[in-house]
C-alpha cells in the first residue's frame, strides 16, 4: 500500500559494524541493545506521522462547527498538510544522507510537536491551515528518515525482521488513528487530536537523544545534491492546482483567481517535468517510468489511492455530518476495514507471490468498486448495519487483496540498489492522488456533502476504483523484469 508502511521511501546505507544475530533478542525483533532502541525510534518517528493522517479525519466537522468556511475548510484542512508532504518527500531522504538520519529526524520531531501545537491553539481556519502546511514538511522528513535508520543499522535476515515489525507497528496508526480522534474530538475537543501528538514526539527525542550518545556517527554522503529548484516547483504546481479545484465550485471557473492559479501550477508542473529531465540528481527520475510495472502500477496506485483518499473523507464526514453518528462511532465506521488488512494482507502478499500480482491487482480494486457502489444504498432513514457494514467489508476485502501485490509489482522489478527512490515516487505518487481526490470534493458533491452529494461521490470512487482494476489487467505482466533505465 503506498500510503501505508510497506510502501514508504527505504534507502540503503553501508551495513552497521555490530553483527546481527547477537545480544539480547528483544520482542522487538532487534538482536542487540542498540538495535532495540533504533528500531523503537523508528517505530515511533514513523507513528506519529501515520496517526495524524489517520486521526485528523474524523475531527474535520467539529472543526468546520468550530472555525466555519464549509466543505472548503475541510479540505483544506487535509489537503495543507499533503501538498507539503507530497512536494518534499522525495528530497527528504537525499537530506538525511546529506546531514544525517538521526538530525533529519529531530528536526521532523521539532517541527511536527510546533506545527501540532499551533493547530491545536489555531483561532482561525487561515491559521489552522498555514501550520497543517508546517505540518506537512515535517512530516515528509520522519517517515523516510526512520526507514533509512533501520536499514543502516539492521542487515541480512535481521533487517527483513526489523522492517516487518516496523510495519506491523506503524500499522497500528491506522487502527488506533479514528478512534482516538473520535473520543477526543467527543469527550474533550478536537484539539487535542492534535495536541496528543506531543506525547509520543517527547518519548521518541529521548531515546533519539540516548542513540545519538551511544550509537556510531551517521553515514553520509557529501556528494549528495539537494534539488531545491525541484522542490520549489513541485510545491508551487501543487499548490496552484489544488487551489484552484478547492476553490473553483465557490468562485466558478473563469474568476481570475482560479485562472491564474490553475495557469500557474500548469506551467510550474511543465518546468518540474523538464526540470527533473535535465539534471543530474533527480528527485524524480523520470527513466524509471520505462519499466512497464512501475509505470502501469503507479497509474493504478494514482487511481485506487485517489479512490481511498475520496472514500475515507466522505465516509467519515457524511456519517457525522448528514447520519448524525458522533466522532467515536464515524472513527468505528471503518475498523472492520482496517482489520480485515491487517490480517489478510499478509496471505495476500504470499498468494501473489505465486500467482503474480496482476490477477491481485485486477480483481482487488473491482471488489473494491462493488463495495463503494454498496454505500450508494445509504439513506435518509440511515442504518449502518444495513447500508454501510456491507459495503465496507466487500470494500476491505478488495483492498486486503490489493495492497501487498501493488507495493511488489512496482518494486519488485526496480534494480534493489534504487528501491528506495523508486519506494519515494510511490508513496508521493499515492500523497498526490490523495491531494487530488480531496481537492476534487467540493466539484463532485456540488457544493455540499448531502445525501445526494455522498451517493454521488460513492458513485465516483467506485469508477475509479474499477478503471484502475481494468487498467492493471491491461498493463501489469507477471513475468516482467527489471532493465536500467
Amino acid at each position: 500500500m503506498a500510503d501505508s508502511p510497506d510502501a514508504a521511501p527505504q534507502r540503503a546505507a553501508p551495513p552497521d559494524p555490530t553483527p546481527t544475530g547477537s545480544g539480547d533478542k528483544a520482542a522487538t525483533g532487534a538482536s542487540s541493545p542498540r538495535q532495540a532502541l533504533t528500531l523503537w525510534v523508528a517505530i515511533l518517528a514513523s507513528f506519529v506521522a501515520f496517526l495524524d493522517g489517520s486521526i485528523v479525519t474524523v475531527a474535520l466537522p467539529a472543526i468546520e462547527r468550530e472555525l466555519g468556511g464549509g466543505v472548503s475548510t475541510q479540505q483544506w484542512v487535509v489537503d495543507a498538510y499533503l501538498i507539503t508532504l507530497g512536494s518534499l518527500i522525495l528530497v527528504a531522504g537525499s537530506l538525511s544522507d546529506l546531514i544525517g538520519r538521526v538530525r533529519v529526524l529531530r528536526i521532523g520531531l521539532l517541527g511536527f510537536a510546533a506545527a501540532s501545537i499551533a493547530i491545536a491553539l489555531a483561532p482561525t481556519a487561515g491559521t489552522l491551515i498555514g501550520a497543517r502546511l508546517v505540518q506537512g514538511a515535517a512530516g515528509a522528513l520522519l517517515v523516510p528518515s526512520s526507514l533509512a535508520l533501520i536499514m543502516s543499522t539492521f542487515r541480512g535476515p535481521g533487517q527483513a525482521k526489523a522492517i516487518g515489525t516496523w510495519t506491523g507497528a506503524t500499522t497500528g496508526a491506522f487502527v488506533i488513528g479514528p478512534l482516538a480522534g473520535g473520543v477526543l474530538t467527543d469527550l474533550a475537543s478536537w484539539r487535542w487530536a492534535f495536541a496528543i501528538n506531543v506525547l509520543p514526539i517527547a518519548v521518541t527525542l529521548l531515546l533519539l537523544a540516548r542513540l545519538a550518545r551511544t550509537a556510531p556517527p551517521d553515514p553520509r554522503d557529501p556528494h549528495q545534491r539537494i534539488d531545491v529548484t525541484g522542490a520549489a516547483l513541485g510545491a508551487a504546481s501543487l499548490g496552484g492546482l489544488v487551489y484552484a479545484l478547492i476553490e473553483e465550485p465557490r468562485l466558478g471557473w473563469t474568476h481570475l483567481a482560479i485562472v491564474a492559479t490553475a495557469a500557474l501550477g500548469a506551467i510550474c508542473l511543465a518546468a518540474f517535468l523538464i526540470h527533473q529531465a535535465h539534471i543530474a540528481q533527480p528527485m524524480l527520475p523520470l527513466g524509471l517510468f520505462r519499466i512497464r510495472n512501475f509505470a502501469w502500477g503507479n497509474g493504478a496506485t494514482l487511481l485506487v489511492y485517489g479512490a481511498l483518499s475520496l472514500n475515507g473523507f466522505i465516509v467519515a464526514v457524511y456519517l457525522q455530518q448528514g447520519a448524525g453518528l458522533s466522532a467515536t462511532q464515524a472513527g468505528l465506521a471503518s475498523l472492520p476495514m482496517t482489520l480485515l488488512m491487517i490480517a489478510g494482507s499478509r496471505y495476500a502478499g504470499r498468494w501473489s507471490g505465486a500467482l503474480g500480482p496482476r490477477l491481485f491487482m485486477t480483481a482487488g480494486p473491482v471488489i473494491m468498486a462493488v463495495g463503494s457502489f454498496m454505500l450508494m444504498a445509504v439513506a435518509d432513514a440511515f442504518s449502518y448495519w444495513t447500508q454501510v457494514l456491507p459495503g465496507i467489508i466487500v470494500f476491505g476485502v478488495g483492498l486486503t487483496l490489493t495492497v501487498a501485490p501493488l507495493t511488489s509489482a512496482i518494486l519488485g522489478v526496480i534494480d534493489p540498489a534504487r528501491s528506495g527512490i523508486a519506494s519515494a515516487v510511490n508513496n508521493a505518487v499515492s500523497r498526490i492522488a490523495g491531494l487530488v481526490a480531496v481537492a476534487l470534493i467540493g466539484t463532485i458533491v456540488g457544493g455540499e456533502l448531502d445525501l445526494a452529494g455522498f451517493r454521488q461521490a460513492t458513485a465516483v470512487t467506485g469508477v475509479l476504483l474499477a478503471v484502475g482494476g481494468a487498467l492493471s489487467w491491461a498493463g501489469i505482466r507477471n513475468d516482467a523484469v527489471a532493465t536500467p533505465p
